[in-house]
C-alpha cells in the first residue's frame, strides 16, 4: 500500500528537511515538483525521492496536478515544503477510502526543526463567512482554525491546506487534477479538495494521533528574498478566492454542510438572507 508524497516547490529553502522527515518511511514515493525555480541545495539522493522540474512556471496547481498524474501509491499526500512529520504517518492511510484524513497541525520551530510544545494546536478549521469586499482576497471565504471538542478521529469542515492524504482512486474519481482556469494557479486548493469531498458523498477528517509541524511564514522570511509571496495578492488570487466562493455556497448541498457545523464563527444564523443582501452587486 504505497503512498504517492507530492510536493510543490517554488522558492522552498527548507525542502530537503521537509524530505529528511518524510524518509522516516519505506513503503513511499516522493514527488518534488520543481516549478521553474533555483534550488539552493541539491535535492537528497534516494531511490524514494523522484523530482519533475518544470521548465515554466505552472503555480501551485499545476504543480501537485503534475504529482497527480506521477503518483503510483496507493495514496496520495499533499505537504509543503517547510513541514516536518512525525514517524509513523503511514497511519493516515488506514481508513475508508472516501474519506481525506489531515493530521494534527502544531507551528514549527524552524530552529530545532520539529513542533514547537508550546505552539497552539490547530485540529479543526472553518471557512469564514465572506463579507466586506477585501482588497487582499476579494469576495471570499478563508480558511481559518477554532477550537472544538470532538473525538481523536473527528469531522472537520475544512482544513489548512499544508499537509492532506487521500485514496488516490478516489480522490482521481471524485475530486480529479485540480482546476486552474477559474481558479488560478494559486488559490482556494483547500476549499476545492474538502468541498468536493463533502458534497459528493465523502467525509473530511483531523486524526489527532498524527502530527506534522507547519512553518508560519512572517515578513522575515519573505523579506529574505528565500521565500515567494505571489500567491499573497493580485487580481488572479481575488479572482480565483471570488469565483470559488460563489459557486461554492450555490451549490445544493452546501447549506446543509453548514449547519451540520454551526454554530460557527462569524457565521450570523440567518446567514443564507445576508449573503444574498450583501454580495457584491457584480454577482447579483
Amino acid at each position: 500500500m504505497k503512498l504517492s508524497i507530492i510536493i510543490p516547490v517554488y522558492k522552498e529553502p527548507f525542502l530537503n528537511k521537509t524530505i529528511q522527515s518524510l524518509l522516516s518511511e519505506q513503503d513511499i514515493e516522493i514527488i518534488p515538483v520543481i516549478d521553474n525555480c533555483p534550488l539552493e541545495e541539491p535535492i537528497i539522493e534516494d531511490p524514494r525521492v523522484k523530482p519533475i522540474f518544470h521548465t515554466k512556471n505552472t503555480g501551485m496547481r499545476g504543480a501537485i496536478n503534475t504529482g497527480l498524474a506521477a503518483a503510483q501509491g496507493d495514496f496520495i499526500m499533499k505537504i509543503d515544503a517547510h513541514c516536518h512529520i512525525q514517524p509513523g504517518y503511514l497511519a493516515l492511510t488506514g481508513f475508508p477510502e472516501n474519506w481525506l484524513m489531515i493530521p494534527r497541525r502544531y507551528p514549527l520551530d524552524e530552529w530545532k526543526w520539529d513542533r514547537d510544545p508550546h505552539g497552539k494546536i490547530k485540529d479543526y478549521h472553518y471557512l469564514t463567512f465572506p463579507g466586506k469586499d477585501d482588497p487582499r482576497y476579494g469576495y471570499s471565504f478563508q480558511v481559518q482554525p477554532y477550537k472544538r471538542e470532538g473525538p481523536e478521529i473527528d469531522d472537520t469542515l475544512t482544513f489548512q491546506g499544508s499537509c492532506w492524504v487521500a485514496n488516490r482512486k478516489y480522490f482521481m474519481e471524485h475530486v480529479g487534477f485540480l482546476e486552474t482556469e477559474k481558479y488560478g494557479s494559486f488559490a482556494q486548493e483547500q476549499q476545492e479538495v474538502g468541498l468536493k469531498y463533502w458534497l459528493g458523498g465523502g467525509a473530511v477528517k483531523v486524526n489527532k494521533n498524527v502530527w506534522y509541524a507547519h512553518l508560519f511564514k512572517k515578513g522575515r522570511h519573505y523579506e529574505s528574498a528565500k521565500f515567494s509571496n505571489r500567491h499573497k495578492k493580485g487580481p488572479e488570487q481575488v479572482n480565483g478566492n471570488e469565483y470559488s466562493t460563489m459557486h461554492w455556497m450555490s451549490q445544493p448541498g452546501f447549506p446543509d454542510l453548514i449547519a451540520k457545523f454551526m454554530p460557527l464563527p462569524n457565521w450570523p444564523e440567518n446567514w443564507q438572507e445576508v449573503y444574498q443582501n450583501e454580495k457584491p452587486s457584480h454577482f447579483c
